[in-house]
């Protein structure tokens, strides 16, 4: 019992201790998701399949936010005539890969994991938007 109590001790103050990065970071996600409006997206992107991808990469990276989020502004990126590759990408990213809290997870998991873990991530949303595009072209 006593183990357990001291262990209960070490994570509330792990906790404690990581509580402002986190509230740190999810204000600027909701800054960065707000400041930027959504005509933006629909006039960077050229319907080629290759830079499109990596461009809603580099955006879902930055603008990080929750899955469910990324599912709605998808919806509303395809209605504004944005490729399937690229919302598909963008979404990825989006849950993945996370530039805002990058510093956060390099301090809570160390700088090697966080940076390998993001380039990884990046990387395979790219991969993974290519190849889900041609499967929906396929079938």
């Amino acid at each position: 019992m006593r183990e357990l109590k001291q262990s209960a001790a070490k994570t509330l103050k792990s906790f404690y201790k990581i509580l402002p990065l986190i509230l740190g970071m999810i204000l600027l996600i909701s800054l960065i998701s707000t400041s930027i409006p959504r005509s933006f997206y629909s006039t960077i992107f050229r319907n080629n399949p290759f830079f499109d991808s990596i461009i809603g990469s580099v955006i879902g990276s930055i603008s990080t936010g929750p899955p469910i989020t990324s599912y709605i502004l998808g919806g509303e990126f395809l209605k504004e005539g944005v490729s399937l590759i690229a919302v598909t990408a963008f979404m990825v990213a989006w849950v993945t890969v996370g530039i805002i809290q990058f510093p956060a997870e390099s301090i809570i998991l160390g700088m090697k994991f966080a940076v390998t873990r993001n380039i990884t991530s990046f990387i395979f949303s790219v991969v993974v938007a290519i190849i889900t595009v041609m499967l929906v072209s396929y079938i």
